[in-house]
């Protein structure tokens, strides 16, 4: 849910969209409540993602299939889907006046529908099929950026032709094997790097034809996306995993100081760094209810008895869930390579947090 959020969002913030991740999400999840004078940010992430939900849902019931006009002009009516749009517009249909943007100019519009033909065409061909099937989702990235680059290039549409193009990526990729929750990433490194994406275009229509400076800067900011996407899986993992040892500590101990012991420890997992003791009852509100006319003696004695069970560490600045031992389970390795693995995975959930604390607005 939180990576089609991210990846829709991205597709539609490249355009100006300026609604933040958490809105996003919301709409996704369809418990949005942005006022009326927001309704058309919300109603461009709401198109792209009915879009994105069609493409998905064909796939998963048909498997890959021949690209057509049909299918990319589809594409492009659900994005302009009850938006207002320039009398020129008319979504779904190729525009019949010569168009462009940021000094680009697209094919002219006469031309527009033997272009968009013969693109459907190529991309249908032998030149995008893997010669190995180790090889399928390599091939896959490659027609997924060539599609975007060249459905830009022709610009066919009075509007909405990054977003169709940007569709036409998740679909390809999606065809190639590529998971649903990686199908997106194109579209959040463009989004990341927007000046240097729309530099690369140009640059790329610029100069004869050339795209392999755009597919480099496609291919490298994918891999990158890919590699902070397997961090975030890592980190989530390790929660997992260190969440079932707590569950596993307290098996058996049923009694009432057991359950605020267990919320007590299991409040304090996800947050980084020691915790001040006065801040300890806030964290969150099944811990102050389990912690309501409750002396600062209890909490002692429950503070006291997490850190027997070796899952809690105190000091002057507070409190933290020793979460780290859970990384004593890698496999052994040569002198010193587990203990760069353990500040490495540190490092990186650190940094997860805090990224996460900026998003959400949430205190550190």
């Amino acid at each position: 849910m939180i990576n089609l959020a991210k990846g829709v969002l991205a597709t539609a913030a490249i355009e100006g969209n300026t609604l933040t991740e958490k809105e996003a999400i919301a709409i996704v999840e369809r418990k949005s409540e942005l006022p009326k004078s927001q309704g058309y940010l919300k109603k461009e992430i709401e198109n792209i993602l009915d879009a994105t939900n069609l493409i998905v849902l064909r796939i998963e019931q048909d498997g890959p299939s021949p690209v057509t006009h049909e299918d990319i002009k589809t594409y492009n009516r659900m994005i302009l889907d009850g938006l207002e749009v320039d009398s020129h517009v008319v979504p779904g249909e190729y525009v019949k006046t010569d168009i462009g943007v940021s000094g680009y100019r697209g094919a002219p519009w006469q031309e527009a529908p033997y272009l968009v033909e013969r693109l459907c065409q190529w991309l249908n061909s032998d030149t995008f099929n893997p010669p190995d099937e180790n090889d399928r989702v390599i091939s896959g990235i490659l027609k997924s950026i060539v599609a975007h680059l060249y459905l830009v290039w022709i610009h066919p549409f009075g509007d909405g032709n990054g977003r169709t193009a940007r569709l036409l990526e998740v679909r390809f990729l999606m065809e190639a094997g590529t998971p649903s929750a990686a199908a997106h990433l194109l579209s959040n490194f463009y989004n990341k790097t927007r000046s240097d994406y729309y530099r690369r275009l140009d640059e790329a229509s610029k100069n004869g034809g050339d795209i392999r400076n755009f597919l480099l800067y496609a291919t490298v900011g994918f891999v990158d996306e890919l590699r902070n996407q397997l961090r975030i899986v890592k980190h989530e993992q390790w929660l997992v995993a260190w969440t079932n040892y707590v569950h596993e500590k307290f098996h058996g101990r049923e009694s009432i100081a057991d359950r605020r012991q267990l919320k007590l420890i299991l409040a304090l997992t996800g947050r980084l760094g020691f915790i001040p003791r006065s801040e300890v009852r806030r964290l969150t509100p099944e811990l102050a209810e389990a912690y309501a006319g409750k002396t600062a003696k209890t909490l002692s004695r429950d503070i006291n008895e997490l850190e027997t069970l070796g899952l809690l560490e105190k000091n002057k600045d507070g409190l933290r869930a020793t979460n780290e031992q859970i990384l004593s389970f890698l496999p052994r390795s040569r002198k010193g390579e587990r203990e760069a693995q353990i500040r490495e995975a540190q490092e990186e959930r650190g940094a997860l947090l805090l990224e996460e604390a900026r998003q959400l607005s949430l205190p550190v």
